[in-house]
């Protein structure tokens, strides 16, 4: 018996050329530099909702109280009434309800927060220091800080407190602006890619309207030719926006080394988490879903006023 031979297959051409398409190479650069800002301007959103977090958990949830130093000659004289007072204020912070820690600052941590200001050789057993009491608040007290500053001040008079609120406040609202003028940024790059993308498919089937007539005679729908181009598009947004966040990632690299060299400052409290990189890193799928999306939309539109 012959032997039967084997059935050949050859892959199957687009009926819309794409290459040699002047707007193929324009598109893929728009989608680059669109992913790049994209990306980068994605991860400070990201980075200041991890600051903005991280300063509700460990600043807003605390309170510092400050035991103002005896003055007098004899030191040692000066040194006991200032810890009395110390201790009056723990003994009546740890009364109140709604505060879950009372921690008194060591002279090595107190040490090392004047250094910036005063230097390293300073030894704060020479100078007036003021005693720091760190406080951690429970999980949503509610605590009039008025009414505590007055009581407090009953039972230690060298003790004040400071709850963060007046200054974190003003913080926290230039934050928010920042974080808003970030998403207009988004929202103009997806606004301006989009555009992008539906003018140059417009430009495409003006180029190609032969061929999408003869489509249409040999019974091809709106939708068969809007998936021709969607599937051209998606190949340019996910090509586009590799190449984008290819040169994305080291800019933010570097904008964190910049970020990281601000020793002790609130800025170190911005970190990027597993989540947010997976949803920076997922950014050439977003190109591939508005470019897919929007050219196919185009296209319908288009073909419904033309036919």
């Amino acid at each position: 018996m012959p032997k039967q031979q084997k059935p050949v297959y050859t892959p199957r051409k687009q009926e819309i050329p794409s290459r040699g398409d002047s707007t193929s190479l324009f598109l893929q650069v728009i989608i680059s530099i669109a992913v790049f800002i994209f990306a980068v301007t994605l991860s400070g959103v990201l980075s200041i909702n991890s600051m903005l977090h991280n300063w509700n958990r460990s600043i807003l949830g605390s309170l510092t109280v400050q035991i103002m130093p005896i003055n007098d000659i004899n030191k040692e004289k000066a040194t006991a009434e200032t810890l009395a007072y110390q201790e009056r204020a723990i003994d009546f912070l740890k009364t109140v309800k709604g505060i879950a820690k009372v921690t008194v600052l060591p002279d090595s941590q107190l040490q090392k927060l004047i250094e910036p200001w005063l230097g390293d050789g300073v030894n704060i057993a020479n100078l007036p220091m003021p005693r720091i009491i760190d406080i951690k608040l429970e999980p949503d007290a509610e605590i009039d800080f008025a009414q505590l500053s007055q009581d407090l001040a009953k039972a230690s008079p060298q003790a004040s407190v400071d709850n963060h609120k007046l200054w974190l406040s003003k913080l926290i609202q230039f934050a928010d602006g920042i974080k808003a003028l970030a998403m207009t940024v988004l929202i103009l790059v997806t606004a301006i890619t989009s555009g992008a993308i539906f003018y140059t498919t417009q430009m495409s089937m003006g180029l190609h309207k032969d061929i999408i007539e003869i489509l249409h005679i040999m019974g091809a729908k709106d939708t068969y030719v809007a998936q021709q181009y969607a599937k051209r598009m998606a190949r340019f947004g996910l090509s586009g926006g590799i190449v984008g966040l290819f040169f994305a990632l080291p800019t933010i690299f570097f904008i964190a080394s910049l970020a990281q060299q601000i020793e002790g400052g609130i800025i170190s409290e911005a970190n990027l988490s597993l989540n947010d990189w997976l949803i920076i890193l997922s950014l050439p799928l977003w190109a591939t879903a508005i470019a897919t999306s929007t050219a196919y939309y185009t296209v319908k539109r288009t073909l419904q006023k033309m036919l």
